[in-house]
């Protein structure tokens, strides 16, 4: 053991010059070092001869010392052994007196491995060093200037003068670097001062760079992964290719990397089935070595999400022995996964939270809010606890000078039970609402709101304190939008804004400023543009014709899964501009070519937004219904969280019915029937007063209520509001019974693999049937009563289906011109008869 410490070390800068530099010039007090076993025998030497060591001596000790740390598991560390021990005193005078004798790649190391041994950043020590670092910092070699860049970011001067020069000389010296590791962690270091075009520059060097590099050394491609999270900006070409990377080592990772990957993909929004998949089996495989707390908790937090209900039960036991062992942040992890997974499990439950609620006082502002959320969500029950979290948000919030923090804080306050809200809490919104972005505005006014709401006793006040909290928001909130230069950063801020105030007081403003600032619609932007329009469904046609114009010019330099997001509002808001054949034609031949590189649950996403927009590409169709495809995504579904397993499912079976129904040259067979009567069990029923009041209007119109039938499951089961049947004289047929509807005119329809010619009910030669629909808000675009693609996909398929289909808008039977009974008989009897074909 102890020749191989000797020769590990002869490796370092400390040792090479010295142990083969012949005889003549051996040290043999460096040799003595180099044998040392343990940190006890290191202190020996130096204890010995004190009076001897130089400069030289003082480093290989000072990094023998770090490098024992470093070999062992982090909970049998012994950092502060070493830190109190008092020849590691006499290591850091000497060091501190010899710092001018020191070379350059000595001092860096020095500062390293000081810093590793939890020297404090205040200490004299650490401050000459630094001192010293940046007098010599345009002559460092780069891999010194890279741990240095470390050492400062250990000390949290990310912005400092020092990380200015560091980003300088990187970009003047960008070129020479070959090295992935020194490039990779220099990136990380001053991602906080990298502008747009070093931004680039530092992208396409990592692309070369990580072509030469070893592909073990995951590290690398895992550093670009978090700078570009830092970034927050998702270059998918480098991206998917760290990915390569790091999903071949995913066999040799621990959950520790693991759950640090999982995390900065979540961050890039950044789902590859591959890697979740490998990542799941890898954790199943650590799982039984996994009973030290520490690891068992990032194993917890990873493998949870993505684990079927036997895992999640084994985790749930583990989880229940460790729980008293956890520490505070543990804890906290712990219970966020719980509530996650939505965890049932009460006893562990009330474990985790005895172990938060013993912590209180060592959680920062950001943590005490998660904890806060964390337990209301996961249904906790305790006044006491949520008494006292209250009392430390209050707090918190009282004390907090950072807007985003205050307004953290203030939604999760308006989670809690609705006691009178602090004049002080009030005060200190009011104060920060001026430097606030538009996602923390509407934070406050989310939370506000409910305030309002759901207290009774806020009414009386409302005059003096909240609405006028609520004009303030108002008024700073257009303010913002007024000042908004540039369109990328507004973007950022609007990326997760929803609710009532955004879309009554903002929405008009935004779209106002965005149509301002269209001439900087560039390729780089248009898919987080297009993501925009269509969540807030608002139908904006000169932006559309501005995306679709730009898509077109620059498809090429667009990544192919940027396509998905660029067609959707066009699909989704049914919007169709003059370019759009031209448009949807360019979009899916750039991503075809790499259909075999989406993940399975997003080539679904993306068939049926196509399908909405009756495009049914046939290289897609091939790929989605085919039974590999199909297998890879029931595994991936496993690792999904539940609401999006379920609206993939969902959305496979409307595009398998939109294929079945539009495209039957493709012979995909329609295997939903089974998922749709399990859906249909499930459904609760419900009809609205509405629907009521149309139902009894249109038994006044064709001569009875038995002549509409309520609640008609179609074949591929469509649900109709009401269905009638008019003869050839178009006149209405009445219902004998509760028969099941058939299809008219011989049209064949595929149950499983088989087509089924579907005897029809006795009609009259020449009857038509009817469709009755009532089209709520969500069935048309925000701004207008143009109706959304999904509405219209629909009419089509009912239609196919032998139907003539009357929808009826919801603000036409709602109207004042609709609002006497003979108004609603009026229109429904124009609606059915006169529009017949």
């Amino acid at each position: 053991m102890a020749m191989f410490r000797l020769r590990a070390f002869t490796e370092s800068c400390y040792l090479r010059r010295f142990l083969h530099g012949g005889a003549a010039h051996r040290d043999q007090l460096l040799e003595q070092l180099g044998i040392c076993a343990s940190e006890d025998q290191v202190f020996e030497v130096v204890g010995k001869n004190k009076a001897k060591l130089n400069e030289n001596h003082v480093g290989c000790a000072v990094a023998m010392l770090w490098q024992f740390q470093k070999e062992k598991p982090q909970m049998l560390r012994t950092v502060d052994f070493i830190k109190n021990h008092p020849e590691f005193l006499t290591l850091r005078v000497l060091a501190e007196n010899k710092i001018e004798l020191m070379n350059d790649v000595m001092l860096v190391d020095m500062l390293y491995n000081v810093l590793r041994l939890n020297v404090e950043p205040y200490d004299s020590l650490i401050q000459h060093l630094v001192s010293e670092a940046s007098l010599r910092l345009c002559r460092f070699p780069m891999s010194s200037l890279s741990k240095f860049a470390v050492c400062l970011s250990d000390q949290h001067l990310q912005f400092s003068p020092l990380m200015g020069q560091i980003t300088d000389i990187l970009n003047k010296k960008l070129f020479s670097i070959d090295d992935a590791r020194v490039l990779t962690t220099l990136m990380n270091c001053v991602s906080p001062l990298v502008s747009p075009n070093l931004r680039d520059k530092l992208i396409n060097k990592a692309e070369c760079v990580l072509d030469t590099m070893e592909p073990s050394h995951y590290n690398n491609p895992r550093r670009l992964v978090q700078f570009m999270r830092n970034m927050k900006y998702s270059y998918r070409p480098l991206l998917e290719k760290c990915n390569q990377i790091l999903l071949c080592n995913v066999p040799l990772m621990d959950a520790e990397n693991i759950n640090m990957i999982m995390g900065l993909y979540q961050s890039l929004q950044f789902n590859n089935c591959e890697f979740r998949l490998a990542a799941k089996q890898r954790l199943l495989e650590l799982m039984d070595s996994s009973t030290d707390p520490l690891v068992f908790t990032k194993l917890f937090v990873t493998l949870g999400p993505l684990a079927g209900p036997d895992t999640k039960e084994r985790l749930e036991s583990i989880a229940l022995l460790l729980a008293e062992e956890l520490n505070a942040q543990q804890a906290l992890a712990v219970a966020e996964t719980l509530e996650e997974i939505h965890c049932r499990n009460l006893l562990l439950i009330q474990k985790i939270a005895s172990v938060v609620h013993k912590n209180l006082h060592v959680y920062r502002p950001v943590e005490i809010a998660r904890v806060t959320q964390t337990l209301i969500l996961l249904h906790y029950q305790s006044p006491e606890l949520f008494t006292k979290l209250r009392n430390i948000l209050v707090h918190f919030l009282q004390d907090s000078v950072y807007p985003y923090e205050v307004a953290m804080l203030t939604r999760v306050l308006s989670m809690l039970p609705s006691h009178r809200l602090d004049e002080a809490v009030i005060s200190r919104v009011d104060a920060v609402l001026l430097q606030c972005n538009l996602n923390d505005l509407n934070t406050f006014a989310v939370a506000i709101a409910k305030w309002l709401r759901n207290d009774p006793s806020y009414r009386n006040s409302a005059p003096s304190k909240y609405v006028r909290l609520l004009q303030t928001l108002n008024q700073c909130g257009r303010e913002r939008l007024c000042k908004a230069n540039r369109l990328d950063l507004l973007l950022e801020e609007l990326r997760y804004i929803s609710g009532e105030w955004f879309e009554e007081m903002l929405l008009k403003d935004t779209m106002v400023t965005l149509q301002r600032l269209d001439e900087q619609i560039s390729w780089t932007n248009v898919p987080e543009l297009s993501l925009f329009l269509t969540r807030i469904n608002y139908l904006c046609t000169p932006l559309m014709d501005r995306i679709a114009s730009v898509t077109i010019e620059h498809i090429d330099k667009m990544h192919y899964s940027a396509t998905y997001a660029t067609l959707l509002p066009f699909a989704v808001l049914n919007y169709d501009p003059p370019k759009v054949d031209e448009l949807f034609d360019i979009c899916i031949q750039h991503f075809v070519p790499h259909i075999n590189s989406f993940d399975p649950h997003l080539l679904v996403l993306f068939g049926y937004a196509l399908a909405v927009a009756d495009c049914f590409p046939e290289e897609l169709v091939r790929e989605v219904f085919n039974v590999d495809f199909l297998a890879k995504l029931d595994s991936q579904l496993e690792t999904l969280p539940d609401a999006l397993n379920m609206r993939i499912r969902m959305r496979l079976m409307e595009l398998n019915r939109a294929v079945c129904l539009e495209c039957p040259e493709s012979q995909v067979p329609w295997f939903h029937e089974r998922y749709c009567q399990q859906l249909q069990r499930k459904g609760n029923g419900f009809i609205s007063p509405v629907q009521q009041q149309i139902h009894k209007m249109l038994g006044e119109v064709l001569g009875g209520l038995n002549f509409a039938k309520p609640a008609v499951l179609t074949p591929y089961f469509y649900k109709v509001d009401y269905e009638c049947v008019l003869d050839r004289q178009h006149k209405a047929i009445p219902y004998s019974g509760q028969c099941q509807l058939q299809i008219s005119d011989n049209v064949k329809i595929q149950w499983g693999s088989d087509y089924v010619e579907q005897k029809t009910t006795e009609i009259p030669p020449g009857a038509q049937r009817v469709a009755v629909d009532f089209l709520g808000s969500k069935s048309f675009c925000k701004n207008s009563g143009h109706m959304r693609g999904e509405a219209m996909m629909r009419k089509r398929h009912l239609e196919i289906l032998g139907y003539h289909v009357v929808q009826i808008p919801h603000f036409e039977w709602n109207s004042m011109e609709l609002s006497t009974q003979d108004a609603w008989k009026e229109y429904l009897r124009k609606k059915i008869f006169t529009e017949l074909p």
